[in-house]
């Protein structure tokens, strides 16, 4: 009799030490992450099924402390061919083990799916797209974003002129005050300079795809409309006389 016990005890204990393995959390490979991401086995497991069912997705996984970072540094992670996908850990944990959750998270992000031609549309032929994507919110939504570039094309290129100006007029003062040599030290350390920085990129928000290219019209016509202005004329309404 203390033999069958014995024998239960631990059937009893391999099957607890398996079913706490598949719950504890661990950190892993999950492709794009944002912070220290840790699912459980299961919730990994599941995870992997997501992405190759929404396979023409680009999923980011998101640790819970990092979700405010990762919408505010979307252009970060954008990808220009497909759609982002902001998903946290939590809710992946979540949607493993519970179908009706799963099945509401999975709606969210096969409507999104559905509109991929929509989207794709968008960035290639409306300007300064860098990137859209969507995020999974806690409240049962989903929301979109746009990564905007500050600068248009036409602004971009005529900033690369004024470098090169600018850059021939230091190679020719290079040559005046300097030796050969020492000129052409000067001419690399400019050329090293002028290589563009960084760009800067806004983010814009929308609680569906109609509005979000909606806000992604009014962003271009206001680059376009400053892109003309005169000095002048952009300072009128943008300041105010304290004065009286």
């Amino acid at each position: 009799m203390s033999n069958i016990s014995e024998v239960s005890a631990g059937i009893a204990g391999t099957y607890d030490a398996a079913q706490a393995a598949k719950t504890e959390k661990s950190t892993g490979n999950y492709g794009k992450t944002i912070g220290k991401a840790k699912l459980s086995e299961e919730g990994a497991k599941y995870y992997e099924e997501l992405k190759k069912k929404f396979s023409g997705m680009d999923f980011v996984l998101v640790s819970k402390d990092m979700k405010d970072y990762a919408k505010q540094n979307a252009s970060s992670f954008g990808n220009a061919n497909r759609m982002v996908v902001l998903i946290d850990e939590e809710k992946i944990e979540r949607m493993a083990t519970d179908e009706e959750y799963r099945a509401k998270y999975e709606g969210l992000i096969a409507n999104a799916q559905s509109k991929m031609p929509e989207l794709k549309s968008i960035m290639e032929n409306k300007s300064n797209v860098k990137t859209i994507g969507m995020q999974v919110e806690d409240n049962g939504t989903a929301s979109f974003f746009a990564v905007m570039r500050k600068s248009s094309q036409e602004m971009k290129e005529k900033l690369a002129e004024k470098r090169a100006e600018k850059k021939a007029e230091e190679k020719a003062e290079a040559k005046k005050e300097a030796k050969k040599e020492q000129a052409e030290k000067l001419q690399e350390k400019a050329a090293e300079s002028a290589v563009e920085d960084e760009e800067d990129y806004v983010i814009l928000m929308a609680s569906s795809v109609e509005e979000l290219v909606k806000k992604i019209d009014d962003y271009n016509f206001n680059m376009r409309a400053d892109a003309v202005q005169t000095p002048y004329e952009k300072t009128i309404g943008q300041t105010i006389d304290y004065k009286g």
